[in-house]
């Protein structure tokens, strides 16, 4: 275990917080949802420095969220795909998403649709035992010991 797991105490948000990163971190699980898996295709749509794009993307692969996967030999290159736990992360990031669309968004804003129904999506978080909104009901934190 490292200093930092270490150091995470109980808090599930700061554990979830060291391992998703920073906003350039979860920007590239963005672009992997989009279908943007090559190093090239994100350095473009990001416009990120090449050292800062290579150590997130090891951050990523480093937390699971991510794998690195070669799909040409000669010249070697590699494509970077979600994990399960990559994948687990995509309703947070439409949560963010609608959240940052809410309170930030000014002009045209980028949409998720629905495949089936064609329509944007409208992402809510729910408690799965109630199917209540989280932030509709009183919560506590239970603390361990």
């Amino acid at each position: 275990m490292t200093d930092d797991e270490n150091n995470l105490g109980t808090c599930p948000v700061d554990r979830g917080l060291m391992r998703v990163g920073d906003r350039w971190s979860i920007l590239i699980l963005r672009d992997i949802e989009r279908g943007l898996t090559r190093y090239d295709q994100m350095r473009t749509s990001l416009g990120i420095a090449p050292n800062i794009l290579a150590r997130r993307l090891s951050a990523l692969a480093e937390a699971g969220l991510i794998e690195k996967r070669r799909y040409s030999s000669r010249p070697p290159r590699d494509e970077y795909l979600l994990t399960e736990a990559g994948r687990d992360f995509l309703p947070i990031l439409a949560a963010i998403g609608a959240w940052g669309a809410k309170y930030n968004g000014t002009g045209a804003l980028t949409r998720q649709i629905d495949v089936e129904t064609g329509k944007a999506i409208r992402p809510v978080v729910v408690d799965a035992n109630t199917g209540a909104p989280i932030g509709s009901r009183p919560l506590e934190f239970e603390y361990p010991g």
